[in-house]
């Protein structure tokens, strides 16, 4: 736990208590930061819960929570700041949620009453803070590389051979990989899998790869030989020449916080995970847009059904109420029916984990900026 001086730490509640005034007035603004009707008074926080599902309890928008709150951007992308045993309160005349504490000290030592006030928030308190989403869902997607463009399968190393005539590798196997290593030696194992095509071009904008297992250098290419020397650290899938290898990424963030992109975004969802056809709650699609759009991690999207287009059969100028031929083409309009929260991003590709659907989303469905 930080020390604070007593000087500091009246200039930080001091702040938050500023930043909660300010805010209520902007959810208030906000019709989609609404709270409930039948949102409880309190709710008091417990092991296992996310701070995606006690907003939803409160809120009719359950990713609206940071706005309610107040948290400034270095705030978003690490929330470490409510714990169990915590009281999340609703204040309903000011129109916001307060943190507050149970177990205040009488002068004769007993404990009584709850404690309610905003609360200073800090930064990396420890493990038992509460996590933005159900991170479970997430976890074997964080670190592997799962989507790589062209230029990145291009100029991937790989593997040329393998000790001993090996047809396949597993850990503690030797492997002679040939490639730039760009100065690295922990690296990723891949197979690259299906093209991924944007709906709207019909351009290929990524590969989906096959994370294999992980390998790290033992000998670095010297004189006349340009070839690596590398062992087999972890072993998922069966590693074979020509497979790639990627510089291991570094532990990933798993706490950011939902928010809004900061542009508008319009994105469609290209593929979901494991090759299904359709995706429910709590499972992984791809959408095409990344880095190179604006999108960053902890982003909300909100799912959209793409209208159809269709003839308009009452449509008297087309002559179709005469028994004519012919008719108007017009679009139905996109019908909103859940959300998406990005996790992980690449230059033209996203991961995101599906939240709160009343459908089953479809390739091809639009993901767009909340209204």
């Amino acid at each position: 736990m930080k020390n604070f001086s007593t000087v500091g730490a009246l200039l930080a509640v001091a702040s938050v208590v500023s930043t909660f005034h300010s805010t209520a007035a902007y959810a208030e603004g906000n019709p989609r930061c609404s709270f409930l009707p039948n949102a409880p008074d309190q709710h008091q926080v417990v092991k296992g819960d996310t701070l995606w599902g006690i907003s939803g309890k409160f809120l009719e928008h359950a990713w609206c929570w940071p706005e309610v709150w107040g948290m400034n951007k270095e705030e978003i992308r690490n929330p470490h700041w409510i714990y169990p045993g915590q009281i999340v309160y609703f204040d309903r005349v000011a129109g916001r949620l307060r943190l507050g504490k149970t177990g205040i000290s009488t002068d004769n030592g007993n404990t009584t009453g709850m404690h309610l006030s905003p609360q200073v928030r800090m930064e990396g308190l420890g493990k038992d803070a509460l996590k933005s989403i159900p991170s479970g869902d997430i976890e074997p997607f964080l670190s592997q590389p799962l989507i790589v463009d062209e230029n990145e399968l291009a100029s991937a190393p790989r593997i040329i051979s393998a000790d001993e005539g090996h047809v396949f590798l597993g850990k503690n196997d030797k492997a002679y990989v040939r490639g730039n290593l760009q100065n690295g030696t922990s690296f990723q194992v891949f197979r690259p899998g299906t093209p991924l095509k944007d709906p709207e071009t019909n351009k290929i904008i990524g590969y989906e790869a096959f994370f294999l297992g992980t390998m790290k250098l033992t000998r670095e290419a010297s004189g006349n030989s340009d070839v690596h020397t590398f062992q087999v650290a972890s072993s998922k899938e069966e590693i074979g020449i020509g497979d790639r290898l990627k510089p291991a990424p570094p532990t990933p963030l798993l706490n950011y916080a939902p928010h809004p992109p900061e542009s508008k975004i319009s994105a469609r969802v290209v593929s979901i995970y494991g090759g299904v056809a359709n995706a429910g709650q709590n499972q992984i699609v791809s959408i095409n847009r990344g880095k190179e759009h604006g999108i960053d991690l902890g982003s909300v999207l909100e799912l959209y059904r793409y209208g159809k287009t269709i003839v308009d059969k009452t449509d008297k100028k087309a002559g179709f109420l005469g028994g004519f031929s012919g008719g108007t083409k017009v679009k139905l309009p996109d019908e909103q029916y859940g959300t998406v929260f990005i996790f992980r991003v690449f230059n033209k590709v996203s991961y995101g984990l599906v939240m709160q659907v009343r459908d089953a989303v479809s390739v091809g469905d639009v993901a767009k900026s909340p209204e």
